[in-house]
């Protein structure tokens, strides 16, 4: 038996069994379905890598994993690979939470309050359309070449989401759902607490997993541009040393980092906002 959740209901999904079916069991199931994607995956690396399609440019899966097994025995610029995960992995958290603690209450202001929205908003739309890397120079010119301009330049990726989500999390509310807190005899802050935050709370998780993907994106971007650690530089030691197995070891390191960090926030949004719709598929 599964439970949903919708709006303050639980409802209570009761499977029947049925006869296994080879088909609708086995071959349709999900982790046969993710099993088979891998494994194709997989067979297309090795098919390209085997027929030279890039050159010294690519290598087999296996040789990215004998690479990391290397790195995590010898020291890179005087620090080892956990150490260099460590240090992206600080620098992303804590532009991150930068980025929440600013866009996520302005973004939700900006939805609440027309004069707030006002004052803010053209702004923002001028910050808005910017990429992140072009803030790479003028982020130099500003703090140097330390861990500020690094954490600085993921601020700036993962602020934009925030606002935006948090923004239309609230400006796509339905009026009727004011409209009964006001019946109610509800305050202005009444409908802030009991409708706009519960109803916007999804969106800024969602928001929350865009910030976070543009965040590894910016700090692979602002160590590739000056770094002496982090698994960005370790992409361009592999550049320069022209080892595809090291650049692609740092790429997947990243990936299953940020997933990591992706889980613990889909994780947290079950528990705060139980009440959203969970769309999965079958």
């Amino acid at each position: 038996m599964t439970s949903h959740h919708i709006a303050n209901e639980i409802h209570h999904v009761v499977r029947e069994k049925k006869p296994f079916s080879l088909v609708d069991d086995l071959l349709m199931s999900r982790w046969f379905l993710y099993s088979m994607s891998v494994i194709l995956f997989l067979g297309i690396w090795y098919y390209v890598v085997y027929i030279d399609v890039f050159g010294r440019g690519l290598c087999y899966p296996h040789e990215v994993i004998t690479e990391i097994i290397r790195l995590t025995s010898r020291k890179l610029a005087g620090k080892e690979l956990w150490e260099h995960a460590w240090d992206s992995s600080r620098r992303v958290f804590i532009g991150f939470g930068i980025a929440c603690v600013l866009g996520i209450p302005l973004g939700f202001f900006m939805g609440i309050s027309k004069y707030f929205n006002a004052v803010f908003n053209p702004i923002f739309n001028l910050i808005k359309p910017m990429p992140p890397i072009s803030w790479v120079s003028l982020s130099i010119l500003w703090l140097g070449i330390g861990e500020e301009p690094k954490i600085f330049i993921i601020a700036i990726g993962a602020f934009v989401p925030l606002v935006l989500n948090a923004y239309n999390g609230i400006r796509l509310i339905d009026e009727e759902l004011y409209d009964v807190v006001r019946m109610a005899g509800g305050s202005h802050m009444k409908e802030i607490w009991e409708v706009s935050f519960p109803a916007a709370v999804p969106a800024i998780f969602a928001g929350l997993q865009i910030a976070l993907s543009g965040a590894w994106s910016c700090v692979l971007a602002a160590e590739l541009v000056s770094s002496r650690s982090g698994l960005g530089f370790v992409i361009v030691q592999g550049m320069n040393t022209g080892k595809a197995a090291m650049v692609i070891a740092g790429m997947l390191l990243i990936a299953l980092i940020a997933y990591v960090c992706s889980f613990c926030i889909s994780y947290l949004e079950r528990k705060i906002c139980p009440w959203r719709r969970d769309l999965s598929t079958h």
